[in-house]
């Protein structure tokens, strides 16, 4: 019976890990070339460590202002919180080594802008609208 109960919630940690992966779209402007990120060049991308892609194409991360899909963002693919997050791009600013990407407010406004600049990568909810734009799958 203790076994049965330590599986249950292992199981149920599992399913929630994977759920929160896939509530959320990383989103590219059709510019980009590749097709799919690592989760470590994603987080490399979105914290300011690197502004390339392995192929060599430039990229512009596009963060959402606050929200569901930030949240998740933040916890699967940075691992920090939001304050944390944008504390560690305020000190890059500060330091003279990355301009603060810019910060959109909703799902709608980061595939508009997305699809308008070539090298722009963001991300959205699944399950919001988004013709037109690539979708960078996250291994």
């Amino acid at each position: 019976m203790k076994k049965f109960f330590l599986f249950a919630i292992f199981a149920a940690a599992f399913v929630l890990t994977a759920r929160s992966h896939a509530q959320i779209v990383v989103i590219a402007n059709p510019s980009v070339k590749t097709s799919e990120i690592s989760k470590n060049d994603l987080k490399d991308i979105f914290t300011g460590s690197a502004t390339t892609l392995k192929d060599g194409g430039r990229v512009v991360p596009i963060l959402l202002n606050d929200g569901t899909a930030q949240e998740e963002f933040l916890k699967a693919y940075i691992g920090k919180s939001d304050s944390a997050y944008r504390a560690g791009w305020r000190s890059l600013v500060f330091s003279g080594q990355a301009t603060m990407p810019k910060s959109l407010e909703g799902d709608a406004a980061v595939v508009e802008f997305v699809l308008a600049h070539p090298g722009s990568i963001g991300y959205i909810g699944k399950a919001s609208p988004h013709a037109g734009v690539k979708v960078i799958v996250v291994n």
